[in-house]
Formats: C-alpha cells, sequence, structure tokens
C-alpha cells in the first residue's frame, strides 16, 4: 500500500494523477526508551514489540486515511497500547513502592492548544480516555488523585479494579527495585522506562499528541513525572509541532522537553530533527537526563530521536514512509534507520 501511495505521488508530480496530492497525514509512536540492547530481551519479545508496534502504526494510519480526526487516532492507539502487557501503561504498568498502580496521561490539540490531564488515578482502565475527559468537558487541564478518578468514573469511562494493572514482570521488577535499594549492587528493576506516547497529523492540518504512563517502577509519596504535564511530556501546536516524550521525568519537566523542542522550530525555525535532537543530545543528555520523543511537524516530517541505548517506536511519514524499530541505529544522533517492520 505504501509503494502505491508513492507512486501515486510520483504520478501526481508529473501531472498524471489528478488529486494525487492528498494532505498530508503522519503518524508516530513510541513504547519507552532505555538500556534496550538486543540481549536485554528474548527473541520472542522482540518480535512481540515489533508486532504490536507494526499493527498500532499501520491502524493507526489507515484511520487518519479515513479522515479521522488526530484526537481520535491519538485515543484509539494509545488504548490499543493501554491494553497490552508490554508497556508501562494500563494493563503492564508499574508498581509503586507500595505495591499499587498510579497512573498519568495526558493530551494535547494543535488547532486550538487545547488540553487535559490526570495524575495518580488508580481505577480508570484507559487513563488516556481520562485525560481526553478533561479536556473535552471539564474547564481544567490537570486533575488528580482520587479527585480525577471520581470525574472519570462521573463521565462513565471503565473503571477497574487497581489489580488488573499487574503483571507478573511488574511484580518482578519491583521486587528487584526493592532489592537494589537494600543492596545497591543489587540488579535493577526496570525503574523508570516503557511509557507510551503518540502524535499525528490528521487530514484536516490539526496536529494532536497523547502521552500515558505507569510512572516509575517503586515510586513513593505521590510521585509525578513529565508524561501528564503539558510542555513537559506533551505538547501540540500547529504552528510548529506535536511531541511526545519517555525516559527520566525529573529531567523531562525541568527542561520542558516537549515544548522546547516546538518552541525551537517555531521561533528559530529549525527543521524538526535538528530541534529535537538539539533538545536531547545538547541539553538534556549533558545533564544526564536520558530518555526520546516522538515529533511531527505541520508537513508530515517524523523525528524520532533518544539518547538512550533504544526506543520502542513506530511512525509513518507523510510520504507514506514507515519504520518499525527497538534499537539504536548506527546512523549517528539522526535516529535514522531501516524499516523493521518485517523483522
Amino acid at each position: 500500500m505504501f509503494q502505491l501511495r508513492r507512486l501515486l505521488l510520483l504520478l501526481g508530480l508529473l501531472g498524471l494523477v489528478p488529486g494525487a496530492f492528498a494532505d498530508p497525514i503522519a503518524i508516530a509512536i513510541h513504547g519507552g526508551a532505555g538500556t534496550l540492547t538486543r540481549d536485554s530481551i528474548t527473541p520472542e519479545q522482540e518480535r512481540d514489540y515489533l508486532a504490536i508496534l507494526n499493527t498500532a502504526v499501520q491502524q493507526g494510519h489507515a484511520r487518519l486515511q479515513d479522515g479521522a480526526t488526530g484526537s481520535d487516532v491519538v485515543r484509539e492507539t494509545i488504548r490499543l497500547l493501554e491494553n497490552s502487557p508490554l508497556f508501562n501503561a494500563g494493563h503492564g504498568a508499574v508498581l509503586t513502592w507500595n505495591g499499587t498502580h498510579e497512573l498519568d496521561a495526558s493530551m494535547m490539540l494543535g488547532h486550538n492548544l487545547a488540553a487535559g490531564a490526570v495524575a495518580g488515578v488508580t481505577r480508570v482502565k484507559n487513563p488516556i480516555e481520562a485525560a481526553y475527559a478533561v479536556l473535552e468537558y471539564s474547564p481544567h487541564v490537570l486533575l488528580s488523585g482520587a479527585g480525577a478518578d471520581k470525574f472519570a468514573e462521573s463521565q462513565g469511562l471503565t473503571m477497574v479494579d487497581n489489580r488488573y494493572f499487574t503483571t507478573p514482570r511488574r511484580v518482578e521488577a519491583l521486587e528487584l527495585f526493592r532489592a537494589k535499594y537494600e543492596d545497591k549492587k543489587a540488579q535493577n528493576g526496570d525503574e523508570k522506562f516503557g511509557t507510551v506516547g503518540v502524535v499525528v497529523l490528521d487530514t484536516s492540518g490539526n496536529l494532536a499528541a497523547g502521552t500515558s504512563t505507569g510512572g516509575m517502577t517503586g515510586k513513593r509519596w505521590g510521585r509525578i513525572g513529565d508524561s501528564p504535564l503539558i510542555g513537559s511530556g506533551t505538547f501540540a501546536d500547529n504552528r510548529s509541532c506535536a511531541v511526545s516524550a519517555t525516559g527520566h521525568g525529573e529531567f523531562f519537566i525541568r527542561w520542558q522537553v516537549a515544548s522546547d523542542i516546538c518552541a525551537r522550530v517555531r521561533y528559530q525555525g529549525l527543521d524538526l530533527l535538528v530541534a529535537a535532537n538539539q533538545v536531547l543530545h545538547d541539553e538534556l543528555a549533558l545533564a544526564g537526563g536520558e530518555g526520546g520523543v516522538i515529533a511531527i511537524d505541520p508537513k508530515g516530517n517524523v523525528a524520532l530521536v533518544f539518547n538512550t541505548e533504544g526506543m520502542y517506536r513506530a511512525s509513518i511519514n507523510a510520504a507514506g514512509e514507515k519504520v518499525v524499530g527497538i534499537y539504536r541505529s548506527h546512523a549517528g544522533t539522526q535516529n535514522k534507520e531501516q524499516d523493521l517492520s518485517d523483522g
């Protein structure tokens, strides 16, 4: 299908196919960034991750082709990832120090800068839907804790027992984290990576972004990271770009990563990829912050940038070029890579 799209675009350039220049669309997805090497996950796990990333990006792109709004595609795609036990969001979210789940999510729309977010929810099956409900049906931007749960329930969202989010993998990660707390030489416990996010450009030319996470393994005291904070983990503005971030939230909050990238695009006129690399590599990495971002600009250009060993990611840009990958490429900080969707 993507080869056909390229052919139509080429024929359109030659004036042989009327209407070949359809409004550009694009989608990018991340499922977390961190210490992702080929020996850190099994071949079976790698296939599972690539399969769901490929499914998510193709389904989201097909919906955009059908004219679905960016907000709908962001929500639908993130719901798919929240329902998968592979990611640190929804079912499969990490556990707090007390062995419970506190989840965060946010959404932002680029055409009007509307935004909604929830932090520390414990009973909402799909936190991204709660974030959208705040955006659409409340006068606020961010709701937290029990109040956010109550608001979500009042909007008719699906509520679950907190144990719904628990998986054996996350139980083991908490045990490893607690062991490391007692013994600094103990094995790590997958502390802070696995957030999911989606950014899109729809047929109306509107950008949208969303992010969902379970936070950090072993978090305490109601800790909240960057994912529900507009400007830090999520940002969208039709005048610049849409961004969703993943990584060590404390750094993404202090460096306002998502909005900084878009500000460089808007005010300095930087190319999207250049701006993302500047923030992730020249600013964040030098300060010790680890993670990555996905971003799309109004022309449908896509940037998948990270300063860790890998990032679960997938995208289809305005030219129909698809990328599905996990590990760092050998092309340097630009993170250029081959299409891994068939491997």
